[in-house]
Order: C-alpha cells, then structure tokens, then sequence
C-alpha cells in the first residue's frame, strides 16, 4: 500500500513586494506557523510543507511548475494573507497540473480592537486578498476546494484533511495499473467501457491477461509453500473441523501466492477476474481476492475495472482511518418493517469489514463449474458507511454515491456462507434505490465505513467527474432534473 506519509503538499502563501521587507517577513513567519501546526495535525495522513512566500509573477509560475515535476507533491494548498493582484497567478495557476485547495483564513483569531492601526490591516488582508484570487480561479474554471475557517479550528482542518485524503487517491489514480485475467462478464453492460478514456480522464492503464498466464504462475509454488499460508490461515481466522479441508487449502493457498505474485512482480494496485473464464484453475479465486484486498488491492468480479480501480483509490484514501473498505454488491432486499439491503457477493469481500475474526470455510458455489471455493465469513459492524459506483455514461464518467446506516441482521444466517453487510439507504430504501437507477448506478460498489460523502466530493472535484449524491436530503424530483441538467453541461462540454 502507498505510505501516505511519504506524499506532500505544500503550503503556499501570497503577497506582493508593496508592503515592504518588515510586512513580508511576518508574512513568512505566520505561514510558517500555519502550515507547522498542520503538518502536525493527526488528520492529516500527509506531510504539509511550507513554500516561500510568493510576491510576483515568475516566482509563482516557477514553483508551480516544480510542483509539476516533484512526484511527491500532490497538490498545492494557497492562501492570500495579503493582498496580491491575481494577474500575477495566471501564468502559473494555468501551467499548473495538481490538485488546488484555497485556504480562507487569517493567523490572527481576534481582531484587537483597541490597538488595531493600518499596519494590521496591510498585513492582515486575506478577507479581500482571497476574493481577488477566487475571481482568478473562478475566470479560469480551476477545480478546486474552498476552505474558510480559523486554521486551528478543527472544523476547518477536517476539511482540509479530507482533501489531502483525496489527492492522494487521485495521486494513486494517476499511477494505478489494474490487470484484467479474463474479460467481461458476458452480454454484460454496466462492467464495460472506454479504456483509453478511462485512462484519459482518470489516470489508471487497464490491460488484459490470458488467465493460463494466471494459471501458469499459480503452478510455480511448490505444496510446501502452499502448506505454510495454510498454516497461516489456521492461525488467522476461525476453521471449523467440517471446513479444515487440506487439499481444498492447499488450492486457495496455491492461487493466493500465484496472483499475489503475478500483480507484486507487474506492479498493480486492482484485479479482475470472472467466473466464466478459469480455464486452469481448480477454484474460483475467494480467500485469495479477499486477503489481497485486506492488503489494499482494488478488485472487482466479473470483469469489473471501473470497481476495481475505484476500489484502490479509496483504500489508498482511507488508510489510517477507522473502518474498512470492500468490493460490495446491492444483493437482494428485504422490504418488510424498514426496508433494507443484503449486500454480498460470491465470495469476495475484504475482511477489512469484519466486525469479528472471520471464519474460513469451504462450501459448493453453483456457478463456474469449479471445485468448491474456501471463503471468509463474517458480517460487517453498524455504523455510518457508503456505497460508491463509477460508471460511464455517453460522454463522461459518473460517480455515484450514497449514503447508509449499517446495521445487524435480525436473525441468523446459517445457510449464507458469504461474508455480508446489512443496510439502510438514506433517506429510505424507495428514495435511495430510484435515484440510483435514475442515476445508472452499477450493482457492483465499493462500500467504505471508513471514507465519508466529502472525500469523494472532493476526489471528483480533482478528478473533473460528476458527482452524484444520495443523501437523507434526496429527492427524486431534483435528482431528475439534476440529472437532466448535467447531461447538458457535459454534452456541451464534450463538443467543445
């Protein structure tokens, strides 16, 4: 997994020469300051690194264009503490290529009312010198947050964390390989789509392997090899005598380190497979997709790359925050008190959301025609969570997200051997699942107890996609014409 710690973003502070050297010098001081105390901050997964103070027009476009070429840079957070005249940013603001975040603040909290002079307002201007550089941001329609608050204020240093939180995934999605063993599910449409626009816009390479490549790997490792992370999963999870299986073991074992092998040694972050296509294997992969994705790996079933990618950059997003993130599926309903959603799939769930040490066991799968599969088992802890889908529609990538309440299953669930997740959408379950359709929304998600409906408004604020939220606050009438309304903005934008 990417080490977040290892990632930037620099702190940056506008002024002009006009105030002289005595005001500049306090200006360099209060950022310093600022920028020290965020960097400090446990929020914030990155490092914050304070810039010299920029005062005229070459010095701007010259550190924008070092950010551009520092690989661990990953975005750039402005702040005008005094006044300085936004001509000076275009050059820069336009040759610069990432992520922006404009912090509305002032170092001092209190104004002192009764020793305040003219000295204090030249140096303390970020109430206009932030509205010159949000006229400038605005006329170039330059993505970006807004953040205004006090800098020590935790409300507003959230906001910035959640931010950095996005960069990085969209550093990760800039950088990510995704292996695709198998195509598509067949006559499938949600899980297809452009894979030269995907990488346009998105920044991931998607590429296919014949799975006897997959399969030709997984016969590399020796029984003894498969018999020592066999002995790992006796240690790691809960195996009841019925399931403890050694040549059933040995098998998953053997395509765990056959495919952990194969993405180490090509450098990918995700993986798809599918059920129809595992010529050479003896079982469909699940312990296996489930301990990678435990390790941070994107997946997504059934020839689902937009899933699998997704998948990546919000694990690389949410690392260090409490709670996991799962490939997930809307599986079947239960609509009697309030409606509710079981969501599963097969076998492939991350046990990053098990609300328990899970249990390893081994039972038939009526579809792929192959040998009985070994799988985790637990059910996902209560609490707040999302579900985010990535699609495609015409001319532009849609990402869609919704907001639920996870909560328990009221009864037992003896003969569902698939790990599990029970939720509520908000505002309901009739709201939610129409606007989802409306909004083309896969069956494939990603599901997060750990990342919130603010990282990702602020990832497809970076990456240039919609957003679509579903929220306690959704209704089906605006969401339509929202709808409606984006399709033109994107079609117009698309023919430009």
């Amino acid at each position: 997994m990417l080490e977040l710690k290892s990632l930037e973003v620099w702190f940056v502070t506008g002024s002009q020469h006009l105030y002289g050297p005595k005001t500049l010098a306090q200006v360099a001081e209060n950022s310093q300051a600022i920028a020290a105390s965020l960097d400090k901050d446990k929020s914030i997964p990155v490092r914050v690194v304070f810039k010299p103070v920029l005062k005229t027009p070459e010095e701007i476009r010259a550190l924008c264009r070092t950010a551009n070429n520092t690989e661990n840079c990953i975005g750039l957070v402005l702040w005008m503490h005094t006044f300085s005249p936004a001509k000076m940013w275009i050059a820069g603001l336009t040759a610069l290529s990432k992520p922006i975040l404009h912090f509305h603040t002032q170092f001092n909290r209190d104004l002192p009312w009764s020793s305040i002079d003219m000295d204090f307002m030249n140096l303390n201007q970020a109430a206009h010198g932030d509205r010159e550089f949000g006229f400038i941001t605005s006329r170039l329609q330059l993505a970006r947050k807004v953040v205004i608050g006090f800098w020590q204020d935790s409300e507003a240093v959230g906001e910035i964390a959640a931010w950095t939180r996005a960069a990085a995934g969209w550093h990760e999605s800039r950088n990510l390989k995704v292996a695709r063993f198998g195509d598509n599910m067949r006559e499938v449409a949600v899980t297809e789509g452009d894979k030269v626009e995907a990488q346009v816009q998105l920044g991931y390479s998607v590429n296919g392997f014949g799975i006897g490549e997959l399969a030709a790997r997984i016969n590399d490792f020796s029984d003894a090899e498969a018999d020592r992370l066999v002995d790992e999963y006796r240690s790691s999870y809960v195996i009841a005598q019925q399931h403890d299986l050694p040549a059933s073991l040995r098998t998953a074992a053997r395509i765990e380190l056959g495919l952990r092998a194969f993405l180490t040694e090509g450098g990918f972050g995700a993986f798809t497979d599918t059920f129809e296509d595992l010529l050479g294997l003896d079982q469909l992969p699940g312990i296996a997709v489930q301990r990678l994705m435990a390790d941070g790996y994107g997946f997504g079933a059934e020839g689902d790359w937009k899933t699998a990618a997704l998948g990546r950059t919000m694990k690389v997003m949410a690392q260090g925050l409490s709670g996991g993130t799962s490939f997930m599926e809307d599986y079947t309903y239960d609509f009697s008190g309030t409606p509710r959603v079981l969501g599963s799939h097969m076998l492939e769930v991350c046990p990053s959301i098990a609300a328990h040490k899970p249990t390893l066991e081994v039972h038939p799968l009526g579809i792929g025609g192959k040998a009985d599969p070994v799988r985790l088992v637990f059910t996902a802890p209560g609490g707040e969570a999302i579900v985010a889908s990535l699609v495609q529609m015409k001319n532009h990538f849609r990402l869609i997200v919704s907001e639920i309440d996870v909560i328990q299953p009221e009864n037992d669930l003896p003969h569902l051997p698939v790990a599990r997740a029970v939720w509520v959408p908000r505002p309901s379950l009739k709201v939610a699942a129409a606007a989802w359709i409306y909004a083309g929304g896969a069956h494939h998600t990603v599901f997060s107890q750990a990342l919130t409906m603010e990282h990702l408004e602020d990832f497809a604020e970076i990456a240039g996609i919609e957003i679509i939220r579903i929220d306690a606050d959704t209704r089906i009438k605006d969401l339509r014409n929202e709808l409606r309304w984006n399709d033109v903005a994107y079609s117009l934008r698309a023919s430009r």
